[in-house]
């Protein structure tokens, strides 16, 4: 008879996700695992795979969140607010948010300067969760110059990937900067494009 788990593989794949998302692949070791996660080596092995299967499972894990914490909360404050300009402030201020219960930054920035160049596997995961952050920006803009808020001049496609640049520019910022005047200062730059 097959041995019931005694922990939550939700709870612990989220704290393997939180150590990769704050060490890094590299740094985090598979005793540093065992030690935050609180399971046995032999538990980790059996339930996530090796290492990097389990990075890869962790990584998915931070993607498939995106839609909870911030495309149903953006298109929520759209569709209550109107404004494609202040559902599009929201995402970028949404990038720099310093929150005690999860680390600064991006899990998916880290993982693209860590290992995407070198790991096709991790790349096509980071390329994923930058295209569901255009395919939001996308939508936010087309529906602005739908309702008038925005110019029909504006490039749609072009503001997409400029506002994920900024977006992924304010999270790496966000791991050595507490400054939240120049944050101001960067966001308000940045949505003067839409002017």
């Amino acid at each position: 008879m097959a041995r019931t788990k005694e922990f939550d593989e939700d709870a612990v794949l989220l704290k393997a996700m939180h150590l990769f998302w704050e060490q890094g692949y590299e740094k985090t070791s598979i005793q540093d695992l065992v030690s935050h996660l609180g399971i046995h080596k032999g538990s980790l092995y059996d339930t996530y795979g090796d290492k990097h299967t389990l990075y890869i499972k962790a990584l998915k894990r931070y993607i498939e969140s995106f839609e909870q914490k911030v495309i149903r909360p953006v298109k929520r404050h759209m569709a209550d607010t109107g404004s494609a300009k202040e559902a599009i402030r929201m995402m970028l201020e949404m990038a720099v948010l310093l929150n005690e219960e999860i680390p600064v930054g991006c899990f998916a920035v880290n993982t693209a300067v860590e290992l995407a160049k070198h790991d096709s596997e991790c790349r096509e995961y980071v390329l994923l969760s930058w295209s569901r952050v255009e395919q939001l920006l996308h939508e936010l803009i087309v529906e602005g110059q739908q309702s008038g808020e925005l110019s029909m001049s504006l490039n749609v496609e072009w503001l997409s990937h400029y506002f994920n640049n900024a977006i992924i520019g304010l999270r790496v910022m966000a791991k050595g900067i507490t400054d939240r005047e120049k944050f101001n200062q960067i966001i308000e730059m940045n949505m003067s494009v839409l002017e």
